[in-house]
């Protein structure tokens, strides 16, 4: 699956334009490299985002092609959340 499209159906972004810029950016890598929108995601990957203030390990779970809301945080564990000193 896309990478644009696991954060936004994960919903850890919530759209997928917004998703594809951070990857774009160089915000985003897939066990440690860095990664593109359109970027290949499989199960056991690590993902680490880039927010601003902060930086976020999750590790994909689980693909769907769709999730309700509730089931959204199913796809993925938070493996480390940190603040970043700018």
């Amino acid at each position: 699956m896309r990478l644009d499209k696991f954060l936004k159906v994960s919903r850890i972004i919530k759209r997928r334009t917004l998703a594809k810029e951070v990857a774009d950016q160089g915000r985003i890598l897939i066990n440690g490299i860095a990664a593109k929108a359109s970027s290949t995601v499989k199960v056991g990957d690590e993902l680490t985002i880039r927010f601003g203030q902060k930086v976020v390990t999750v590790q994909v779970d689980d693909l769907q092609e769709t999730t309700k809301k509730e089931d959204a945080s199913s796809l993925y564990t938070v493996i480390k959340e940190e603040k970043v000193e700018q």
